[in-house]
């Protein structure tokens, strides 16, 4: 079979190797996009946006059985888990089928299906369609969900978050593993539709949260929905022939055992790089087997290789992907033009309620950077105006600044608007804002920010560059 020849093979069709198609071809028409199984993203099949659609009837029973405290009397809420687990699917094709009508206006010529394995650096062997010469090659293989071995021996009642959106309906009890970003969603949606939950720690990892406060305040909050233990002692896992048995070590410390449907391993992504035949490339790899780049450029070494999206398994974010893909896609396509192309301010958010979220740097990175020299402010919102008069009042906001310049670092927080805050928190790091230049801009009245005005206020003043903030006033008003 005669070799196949393009300017630019790119390996994995989802978010950031649709884009690095799209930017390699402003400068080539010779460009392959190669996706292994089936196109579509991780984010509309099995990410942000089904999680997202879990979340929202969530919220929406839970507001529903909680709306008595405004005054509005209802009758029982009932949760038909058919009818959620349909909307769930209906929406979540609808978002697919958006991905796969953008593939589809790829020429056929310039994409195909078929797993892709390196033979040398240029030269890959295509599944189904022989071998490929590519003068440059993008990866954007993604990632996958990663089970470790002692959940295994929960056999066929273990799924990952990629089956959950697959039933037909909710199940009565689910054991999840792992409180990060996908576990406390997809679980405290869960408790909320009336799945009987318990979640075990694998590590003492919370939602990603690395200051210390958060985290005690966090813990604390989920603990009153559902029992959470970030350092769960799991003694025995075991298949039953209606679900999954655990053993485990309960709050007095004392040996517990309690059957579930399923067994939720929310244990983190790994990259997809099995199988590739990197040692075929010559690329220097890190300890986890991931190639050595650049990651303003995304060039692995001094090779025309390029890395993209969650594969590379620095910030596995559907934003980032897409700015990955640009970055790569570009200089692969203009080789060996390279350009370093703009990394926006770190944020993240966790669709919690409250909500989590990480922008900037955490506390241990402001402490390194700033060598102690930072102050911490902080606002309650225990008692702040407008996330009372919603009934969410309850959270923390912590805000980082480095003493002498003034310099906003960062923040975490776990409270209501979270996902709004963090967007002006990252605008803010961006533009490497001092926190008082921060402070002169527009609050309006009564909104949560006022909140973050508050840890603003406070921060500046430990900073010695404004007066103490006012006391207990409740964003009451301007001045304030």
């Amino acid at each position: 079979m005669q070799t196949r020849k393009v300017d630019v093979a790119i390996i994995g069709g989802g978010t950031a190797g649709m884009v690095a198609w799209r930017q390699a071809r402003k400068h080539t028409d010779s460009v392959l996009l190669i996706e292994a199984e089936r196109f579509g993203t991780t984010c509309a099949r099995v990410g942000c946006m089904p999680s997202k659609l879990l979340i929202a009837a969530a919220e929406a029973n839970h507001q529903a059985a909680h709306a008595r405290r405004f005054g509005i009397e209802t009758e029982k809420v009932r949760v038909n888990g058919r009818a959620v687990m349909a909307r769930v699917r209906r929406h979540r094709d609808r978002f697919v089928d958006g991905v796969l009508n953008s593939i589809e206006k790829i020429p056929d010529q310039n994409r195909l299906i078929g797993r892709a394995r390196f033979l040398e650096r240029h030269l890959l062997d295509i599944e189904g369609h022989g071998q490929l010469h590519a003068e440059r090659i993008v990866l954007a293989t993604g990632s996958h969900s990663h089970i470790p071995a002692p959940l295994k021996a929960a056999g066929s009642r273990l799924i990952t978050s990629d089956a959950v959106f697959e039933w037909e309906d909710l199940p009565e009890s689910v054991a999840v593993f792992g409180p990060g970003v996908i576990g406390l969603e997809l679980g405290q949606a869960l408790a909320r539709l009336g799945v009987r939950l318990k979640m075990f720690g694998m590590g003492g990892g919370l939602g990603g949260i690395q200051d210390p406060e958060i985290r005690k305040l966090a813990l604390q909050q989920f603990n009153q929905e559902f029992p959470l233990n970030p350092d769960a002692r799991v003694h025995e896992i075991s298949e039953t022939d209606s679900g999954v048995r655990i053993s485990f070590d309960d709050a007095d410390g004392d040996e517990a055992s309690e059957q579930f449907d399923w067994l939720l391993a929310a244990t983190g992504r790994r990259p997809n790089l099995n199988g590739l035949g990197l040692d075929n490339t010559g690329l220097e790899l890190d300890e986890r087997g991931v190639p050595v780049f650049d990651r303003y450029t995304l060039q692995c070494g001094k090779t025309p290789i390029f890395i993209a999206g969650d594969v590379n398994n620095e910030r596995p974010l559907l934003h980032e992907a897409a700015d990955e893909g640009r970055i790569a896609g570009a200089n692969a396509g203009r080789w060996p033009d390279l350009r370093t192309g703009l990394r926006r301010a770190p944020i993240s958010v966790v669709f919690s309620e409250p909500q989590i979220a990480m922008v900037g740097l955490d506390i241990q990175q402001v402490d390194e950077r700033c060598r102690g020299c930072f102050a911490v402010g902080s606002v309650s919102f225990a008692n702040q105006g407008r996330s009372r008069v919603m009934g969410r009042a309850r959270g923390l906001l912590r805000v980082y600044g480095e003493h002498g310049s003034g310099l906003f670092m960062g923040a975490e927080m776990f409270g209501p608007a979270a996902e709004h805050i963090a967007h002006l928190l990252a605008w803010a790091v961006q533009n490497r804002m001092t926190v008082s230049k921060m402070l002169d801009m527009p609050y309006y009245h009564p909104v949560i920010e006022e909140g973050l005005r508050t840890a603003l206020q406070d921060l500046n003043h430990k900073l010695k560059a404004g007066p103490e903030r006012p006391g207990d006033c409740m964003d009451c008003g301007p001045g304030t």
